[in-house]
């Protein structure tokens, strides 16, 4: 609760218009009474002494404040955003404010608009953790990994033992492709956490990345013995035995995943894949409608899902998430490919050839594509 007002401070009357000593009395009761229901639990109970409150200083920020507060301690966060800003017209720039609105903003998940909050309380104050933290998390969400990785380093000096934010760090350098970094990373969080099942699955990914099978294993394996119950590490391996060809293996992981997490989209869809080579499409079926469940926009359980159903000769059923996988990836030439023979066994010999020819077109463009990258990197070589 970034503002709350004493009882014995007559803040919120100062900030109003002045009042009569029996409105007066009557504003500090229902402030001593709100902050009590709300340090108490019953934000609800909050909600109504501070909306009286309102009437009585209807310009008093703080009041303004902690009746917004009641309302996101009930999950109504939309609800205090009108609140704060109300606030904000009052008192321009007030920090305290600031911060309530951009969390607000933050637990909703609009970092565009939280971002530009937070990212002005960490320029007032480059010590202030939260602000310069929460910045770093703001362009994360975004999308705007170097930015992230700036502001994130820049919270981890500020509390070097902040196990979050280092792994938070390390999943930005991942995702700028910045490897001796996420390496650098790895070691700080192993200096205050040795047995940190976050940090062995961070550079099991970064090894993953690089081409090194073997050592991102080795890695998720680590965290498999730092936490089993930590969730994606036995779906994180699985996935690694399923690119070196070990099926058993694989599926005893995603198992173990789905024992822990019933619902994990990733786990569903590998194991129907699998379902698939031992030739159990009923089965199949199942897995990638699970998987589906959890991620409706899991194009490689939608591609699965089309595939069972053509196996089991229901290619009708196959067409809607064949298309949907399309939908989501134009250039997926083998659900194009796979729509085209789903058509075809319904009669439907056009659609399906102009479906197979796009698959072609594709596959094509794609070849001639990997080709050139081939040829600029060994002229690039020749150069050195």
């Amino acid at each position: 609760m970034a503002l709350l007002v004493p009882v014995n401070m007559p803040a919120a009357v100062q900030r109003s218009a002045p009042l009569a000593s029996p409105a007066r009395t009557r504003l500090q009761s229902l402030l001593a009474d709100g902050m009590q229901a709300l340090q108490s639990g019953r934000s609800s109970d909050a909600e109504k002494d501070f909306r009286q409150a309102l009437v009585l200083a209807p310009r008093s920020i703080e009041v303004l404040n902690d009746l917004a507060i009641s309302l996101v301690k009930q999950g109504k966060l939309a609800d205090a955003v009108p609140l704060y800003r109300r606030a904000l017209t009052i008192q321009p720039g007030d920090a305290a404010t600031t911060r309530n609105l951009a969390l607000d903003y933050f637990k909703q998940q609009n970092y565009t608009e939280a971002l530009p909050l937070f990212e002005a309380l960490a320029k007032r104050n480059a010590s202030d953790f939260q602000a310069v933290d929460l910045t770093g998390l703001c362009f994360f969400g975004l999308n705007r990994y170097p930015q992230a990785a700036s502001y994130l380093e820049q919270a981890s000096r500020l509390q070097p033992s902040d196990l979050v934010t280092l792994y938070m760090l390390g999943q930005a350098y991942l995702r700028t492709a910045n490897y001796e970094a996420v390496t650098q990373v790895f070691a700080r969080i192993m200096a205050i956490n040795p047995n940190s099942p976050e940090a062995h699955v961070m550079m099991g990914t970064a090894y993953d990345k690089t081409f090194h099978l073997d050592k991102a294993i080795a890695e998720y394996q680590a965290a498999e013995r730092a936490n089993p119950d930590f969730a994606g590490v036995h779906s994180g391996l699985g996935l690694l035995y399923w690119k070196r060809d070990d099926v058993d293996e694989a599926a005893a992981e995603f198992r173990e995943e789905l024992k822990r997490f019933p619902s994990d989209p990733v786990s569903n869809c590998l194991l129907g894949q699998i379902a698939m080579l031992r030739d159990n499409p009923a089965e199949a079926r199942t897995l990638f409608q699970a998987a589906l469940a959890a991620n409706p926009k899991y194009k490689e359980a939608l591609f699965g899902l089309g595939k069972a159903e053509i196996k089991l000769g229901e290619p009708e059923p196959a067409l809607a998430p064949l298309r949907r996988a399309i939908r989501i990836d134009p250039d997926y030439a083998e659900a194009h490919y796979l729509l085209g023979t789903a058509l075809a066994k319904l009669g439907r010999t056009a659609e399906a050839q102009k479906e197979r020819s796009i698959s072609l077109a594709i596959q094509t463009k794609q070849q001639a594509d990997y080709a050139k990258k081939l040829s600029q990197s060994s002229h690039s070589i020749m150069q050195r």
